[in-house]
């Protein structure tokens, strides 16, 4: 097949599906998959793991081999992966696509992804609210004492220049580290920017899917939730536990639903307090999620419900190519 044309611009389109858990992101892109040659490529940063399936909601196998998605089932969960990581994969996605006569779709409600696929990671990444609210979630329960512990593994050079009660720094070199898989010293040492924003000549579209009806949507969370139980969540995350060198603070079971199951498999929690703890903290991603997504000007909001608004959206970028 032939390489993807330019437009008069000398661009090449990427389309991109974001939008809070449960929203209906990959049902559109499998519905659009049967209409054009795509290339799905995921935005979500737990699909990533290998053997996470159930509560990551990812399409099951046979889903997978009539519509490949890139960036899924390519780590183990005993693994750390970037932001910078995911840069790099998807940088070549795209231009595989491209070469293949697809078209690039990025799917998933990793914000962060989407916002440093489209703007790049400037010299020191900003602030997540997710990760943020996580490392003070495991200040509380593991002390800073376990921060600083991790801070002298990955950054020595840091670790002797922050003090171990200055709390803010802390959490600040542990976020960095995370978010890139870089020490925040080497940034100190090298302003340059691990970004792709300036590698990739792209007219690029992002359909934002907000729920319509805010009730059947939190019902839609809660419904998901009781299916992967069902499924074998649990069991999964049982099995996980297995793997050697897997623990509870890797990034991988910290995800939501996971960090919950593994709570109540070390009995801290009984089962209706599991579901109720999964289910409010799925509310609360679900949450964050749409602050990303209000303080983007550049997205195309549509109603969840409404595929054939994006349908046209997708015609009106196609037709430039």
């Amino acid at each position: 097949m032939a390489k993807f044309a330019q437009n008069k611009r000398g661009q090449r389109p990427i389309l991109a599906i974001v939008g809070p858990t449960a929203s209906g992101k990959t049902k559109l892109a499998l519905s659009l998959a049967q209409r054009i040659p795509i290339q799905i490529i995921s935005m979500d940063s737990v699909m990533i793991y290998r053997g996470m399936d159930i509560g990551t909601a990812k399409p099951d196998r046979a889903t997978l081999r009539r519509f490949p998605h890139g960036l899924v089932d390519i780590i183990d969960p005993t693994e750390i992966y970037s932001v910078a990581d995911f840069l790099t994969g998807a940088d070549d996605l795209v231009r595989k696509a491209w070469q293949l006569g697809k078209l690039p779709v990025l799917v998933g409600g990793t914000m962060l992804y989407m916002k440093a696929f489209r703007e790049g990671l400037a010299p020191m990444p900003s602030a997540d609210a997710d990760l943020r609210f996580q490392l003070e979630q495991e200040a509380e329960r593991l002390g800073h004492e376990s921060l600083y512990e991790e801070l002298e593994k990955v950054d020595p050079e840091s670790a002797s220049r922050i003090h171990p009660n200055n709390h803010q720094r802390l959490k600040r070199a542990i976020e960095v580290y995370r978010l890139t898989g870089k020490p925040i010293s080497s940034f100190w040492n090298d302003p340059e920017s691990s970004g792709i924003a300036s590698r990739l000549k792209a007219k690029m579209r992002v359909i934002a899917l907000i729920p319509a009806d805010r009730v059947v949507w939190r019902q839609s969370i809660n419904n998901r939730f009781t299916e992967m139980l069902t499924a074998g969540l649990v069991e999964e995350v049982e099995l996980l536990r297995s793997l050697e060198g897997l623990h509870e603070d890797l990034p991988s079971m910290k995800a939501v639903g996971y960090r919950q199951a593994w709570e109540y498999l070390n009995g801290s929690c009984t089962y209706d307090e599991f579901q109720e703890r999964a289910i409010v903290a799925t509310r609360q991603l679900a949450k964050r999620q749409l602050t990303w997504l209000k303080s983007w000007d550049w997205t195309n909001v549509i109603s969840s419900l409404n595929d054939s608004e994006a349908y046209n959206i997708i015609d009106e970028l196609m037709a430039e190519f």
